[in-house]
């Protein structure tokens, strides 16, 4: 065909190189990896010292404003007729009171006075009445098996000398489990009924979520002193979230034919509430309760750093100590308390509503196993008064396992001293060594403009603006150094965490032998409370960066086999016949749908991985990391609100970007296998 003078011009379409993904990642990475390597280069050749480090004369004073803050309100704030100090004050009366009462009952017994010149006017209850309690609530919640685990978990605690340090810290649960599942409750119904309320409420409960949990002491040190209660209100507003967000899911999932029947039946909205909606919601409820008593274990061991005492204060002295038995002995009980409350708060979520009793027959036919439970507390407690070995377990007859785990851990070390340096100096050469000089040699004004670039290109403008603001705030609070070396361990474990956990996840996804033990094990690790996690570490692989990563890999280890395996058994069995049919082997069934089918559910197991990596990573700046962990943990020896707190948020947004695009990357994911379908 000739061309004309009329003929238009048709140019091929030309797609530009950012509109390809691949060529937009290659570019990315490879300036990235340019930056990184020659950084310092740059800087001798242009003398431009700003290249490589954050100028000191742009460095924003966060921590002094955080603290001059901090200060006013607890000494100039007013709201009329109180004063912050005020509040704080009766903020801790109200939380004292029954901690003390609970505390006297279980295990100091209640005092008259204070100090040495106090004297018990009344011992606490027997450990025969405590374990007689706990077997009770287990039958009751599910059966005789349930209440057997959990009477030999207390049973446990009393013949191997720690029910003393073990009741300390369950009368901490005691308290913060109702205060944080009620606060969180109200809180998720006001967010149900008030949109606005909701949407001020999840920024909050994002910073609340990813906020490490050492961040949460430093302020509370500051308002409520040293002291248990000040670690009962830290224990409470960290495990509140997650009850927040359960409540409003709860909620929303009640069928709206449960609810048009409540409206036609005359319901009041504060009937529709009480008597229609929590009712019918209660079995997930019931999930975001035990959710809160995980949390609590986990933090009342933490708190014990600002005076909480019990089980987590015995570990913490150990590790301080290098005390490996005593150390091991203490986190076995704390193992063995959180496995039972676990196990119960699950029953208790899963349970069945019962038949209620002849209202004609009497009270003790009616209720047999309350009446039975109150005789025996009532009998233990008077025989314990002449008796005192039926009120403290007899000393004499307590076990210890500490020398067992002293010679175990000496024959380890001595045995196989060189295998785990081996392990450590290869794991170290040639993989944490490497990501770490990549990271820590990125400039903050490229990693800046490379996070906002890639936020950009995975969620579009607003998700880019918000990451080049939040790693904006860490640069010019003079952290970027620490914020790479964080991001360089929490990457290296993640990865680690996701190349083991996936593969298992799709074998238990593909096995129901695989899913039935694997899913025993992921339980168990999700039982276990992050500080139990460091004690083995340091025992064999001593402190710094490989025994954080170890540490980390196996706190975060579990939703990544659990989302893994969920996403291969939620596979419409349809698509898999359909690849069935068509003549594909098992291996291309699994690359081809079952993990691009997978992908979203992958994804947010990624995402979470990535969320408790951080929270762990956190933790282990007690063996050693030089990391925005630290600076928290400095901050809070120091009692320096301002730098735990500036440490703290800057650990938060790293986690916030890094949900948001993992968030964006599974939607996307999901987008398309919709338009797949």
């Amino acid at each position: 065909m000739s061309l004309t003078s009329d003929t238009p011009l048709r140019l091929a379409p030309v797609n530009a190189w950012w509109r390809k993904p691949w060529l937009f990642w290659l570019a990315l990475f490879v300036a990235t990896w340019a930056f990184s390597t020659y950084s310092f280069a740059l800087y001798k050749a242009f003398d431009a010292r700003w290249i490589v480090r954050f100028p000191a004369a742009l460095q924003l004073p966060t921590e002094s404003w955080v603290s001059e803050a901090l200060r006013w309100l607890v000494e100039d704030a007013s709201f009329g007729l109180f004063t912050v100090r005020d509040l704080t004050r009766a903020i801790s009366a109200a939380i004292e009171a029954p901690y003390t009462v609970v505390r006297s009952a279980l295990a100091t017994g209640f005092m008259d006075g204070q100090g040495s010149a106090a004297n018990q006017i009344a011992p606490e209850l027997s450990w025969i009445a405590v374990t007689v309690v706990m077997v009770a609530l287990g039958r009751y919640a599910k059966d005789c098996g349930l209440a057997l685990l959990v009477g030999a978990c207390f049973v446990y605690l009393a013949v191997f000398g720690q029910w003393d340090s073990a009741m300390i810290t369950l009368a901490s649960v005691l308290i913060a489990v109702p205060l944080g599942a009620v606060g969180g409750l109200a809180l998720g119904i006001l967010a149900f009924r008030v949109p606005v309320v909701d949407r001020a409420l999840r920024p909050l409960l994002d910073l609340m979520q990813t906020v490490p949990v050492f961040a949460y002491l430093v302020p509370i040190l500051f308002l409520f002193g040293f002291g248990p209660v000040a670690a009962l209100v830290a224990t409470i507003i960290y495990a509140m979230p997650p009850m927040v967000r359960v409540t409003i899911l709860a909620l929303r999932g009640v069928p709206e034919e449960i609810v048009e029947a409540g409206r036609m039946v005359g319901c009041t909205r504060r009937q529709l509430m009480w008597k229609v909606l929590v009712p019918s919601a209660t079995p997930t409820l019931m999930v975001g309760v035990n959710q809160v008593i995980m949390l609590t274990l986990n933090m009342v061991i933490i708190a014990s750093m600002i005076g909480a005492g019990g089980l987590g204060f015995d570990v913490l002295s150990a590790l301080r100590r290098l005390d490996i038995g005593g150390g091991i002995e203490a986190g076995l009980a704390i193992v063995v308390m959180a496995v039972a409350l676990d196990r119960l708060s699950q029953a208790f979520a899963r349970r069945a509503p019962t038949v209620l009793a002849d209202p004609g027959q009497s009270y003790v036919k009616r209720h047999p196993w309350l009446i039975t439970v109150l005789a025996v507390v009532v009998a233990t407690y008077l025989a314990g008064l002449v008796m005192p070995g039926l009120r403290d377990y007899p000393e004499s007859a307590t076990l210890t396992t500490s020398a067992f785990w002293e010679r175990a851990m000496e024959y380890v070390n001595v045995n196989y001293f060189d295998t785990f340096e081996a392990i450590k100096t290869t794991v170290l050469t040639y993989l944490l060594l490497p990501i770490k000089k990549f990271f820590t040699g990125i400039p903050w004004a490229w990693g800046i403009i490379a996070i906002g670039l890639a936020a950009w290109k995975i969620g579009g403008w607003r998700l880019g603006l918000m990451a080049v603001l939040m790693s904006g705030f860490i640069a010019f609070s003079g952290l970027w150094d620490k914020a790479m070396t964080t991001v360089y361990l929490c990457g290296a474990s993640v990865l680690i965490a996701y190349v083991i956990g996936v593969p298992l996840g799709i074998w238990a996804g593909t096995n129901d032998r695989a899913n039935a033990v694997l899913g025993t094990i992921v339980d168990t690790l999700q039982t276990l409370p992050s500080f139990v996690y460091l004690i083995p570490v340091v025992m064999l692989f001593r402190v710094g960066d490989f025994s954080a990563m170890i540490a980390v890999v196996l706190y975060a280890l579990a939703p990544a086999v659990r989302y893994a395996a969920h996403g291969i058994r939620s596979i419409d069995p349809q698509m898999i016949e359909a690849g069935l049919v068509s003549g594909c082997t098992r291996r291309q069934l699994l690359w081809r749908i079952k993990l691009p089918l997978a992908a979203p559910e992958m994804l947010l197991g990624l995402n979470q991985t990535i969320m408790l990596a951080l929270s762990m990573l956190v933790i282990t700046a007690l063996v050693g990391t030089r990391d925005l962990g630290q600076e928290v943990y400095i901050a809070l020896t120091a009692a320096n609100t301002g730098q735990g707190i500036v440490a703290g948020l800057s650990v938060a947004f790293i986690a916030i970007i890094a949900d948001r695009i993992v968030s964006a990357l599974a939607k996307r994911s999901e987008a398309r296998l919709r338009a797949g379908a």
